[in-house]
């Protein structure tokens, strides 16, 4: 099956690239899931928009990338959030909740869809999250939830 990504997938590729999958696979998960679109003529206009729109939010070089991981490396980054008895957090922190705290510590813009959250975070505490800043760079903080 032939898609175009819509979306970062691991493995896969960047917004706008045409890939082929396995049927079941395009059709039972990246397709219902928005990370993708079927590839026909009139979808293969919009890569250029999705590149486009790509290249605008996307760190352009691996040195830029580089010094946005010094940058988060240096960086003290504290969530605050409501919890309940024993530490436990009333639902989870997202990926959009950490791109906001990066922001308010004074650290670099990041886009929340290059966050990687590997286990849901629902306690207080220090968690370590990965941040995908170039397809070669990769950059690891850590989260410290605390109650509010």
């Amino acid at each position: 099956m032939k898609l175009i990504l819509t979306q970062q997938v691991s493995g896969l590729g960047e917004p706008g690239d045409v890939i082929d999958v396995r049927d079941g696979y395009g059709r039972n998960y990246l397709v219902p899931r928005g990370f993708a679109i079927r590839w026909t003529r009139g979808a293969e206009r919009q890569i250029d928009s999705i590149k486009k729109a790509r290249s605008a939010r996307e760190i352009a070089t691996v040195e830029h990338a580089k010094e946005v991981a010094d940058q988060l490396k240096a960086l003290r980054v504290t969530l605050r959030t409501r919890a309940g008895s024993g530490g436990r957090l009333f639902g989870a922190v997202t990926a959009a909740d950490i791109a906001t705290a990066v922001r308010d510590a004074d650290g670099p813009d990041l886009d929340r869809r290059r966050i990687e959250i590997g286990n849901p975070i629902k306690t207080v505490g220090t968690h370590r999250v990965s941040v995908r800043l170039h397809s070669d760079v990769s950059a690891a903080i850590d989260v410290n939830v605390i109650e509010a």
